[in-house]
C-alpha cells in the first residue's frame, strides 16, 4: 500500500528551507493539496511579508508565504494549478512511481520554490523493518 509525501522547499542559494508539507493516502489528494499551496503561493504575490490573511480555505497544514520580486514564477505556478493537462501528468508520474516536481524560479533573487511529492511505501517500510526487529518474547503466564 502507497502513501504519499508532499513538500514545497524554498531555495536561495545554497540554502533549503521547508515551507511546509504533509503525508496523505493517495495520489489525489496530495496534488489537490500541492495545487492548493501554488495557489496560495501565486495568490500571496505583491503582499508584505507576514501572516496570511485569514480565509476559510486556509488550513493548519498551509505552506508559509514567500515574497517573489518577479510576476513570472506566481504566473508558472498558476499556470501548473491550472492546467488539467499537467495535473494529468503529474498524477501519471506518482502512479509510476516516481515523484512529480514542479520548480520555479524568480531570477531577480535567485529564489526558487519547489513542490514535490512523492509515493512512499510506509506498509512495506513497516513490514520489512519489523522483520529486522522482532517484537520482544511475551511474558510468560502460568494458571493461577
Amino acid at each position: 500500500m502507497l502513501d504519499y509525501v508532499a513538500a514545497v522547499t524554498v531555495t536561495v542559494g545554497s540554502r533549503a528551507l521547508p515551507l511546509g508539507g504533509v503525508a496523505l493516502p493517495n495520489r489525489r489528494l496530495v496534488l489537490r493539496w500541492l495545487r492548493r499551496q501554488a495557489l496560495r503561493l501565486a495568490d500571496g504575490h505583491g503582499r508584505h511579508p507576514g501572516p496570511a490573511p485569514a480565509a476559510p480555505w486556509l488550513g493548519a497544514r498551509d505552506v508559509r508565504p514567500v515574497a517573489f520580486h518577479g510576476s513570472d514564477a506566481p504566473e508558472a505556478l498558476r499556470e501548473w494549478a491550472g492546467d488539467p493537462s499537467r495535473q494529468d501528468h503529474a498524477l501519471s508520474t506518482l502512479e509510476s512511481g516516481r515523484p512529480a516536481l514542479l520548480t520555479v524560479v524568480d531570477p531577480f533573487v535567485g529564489l526558487r520554490v519547489t513542490l514535490g511529492a512523492w509515493p512512499v511505501d510506509l506498509w512495506g517500510w513497516t513490514a520489512a523493518a519489523s522483520a529486522n526487529h522482532p517484537s520482544p518474547p511475551r511474558p510468560r503466564t502460568e494458571g493461577a
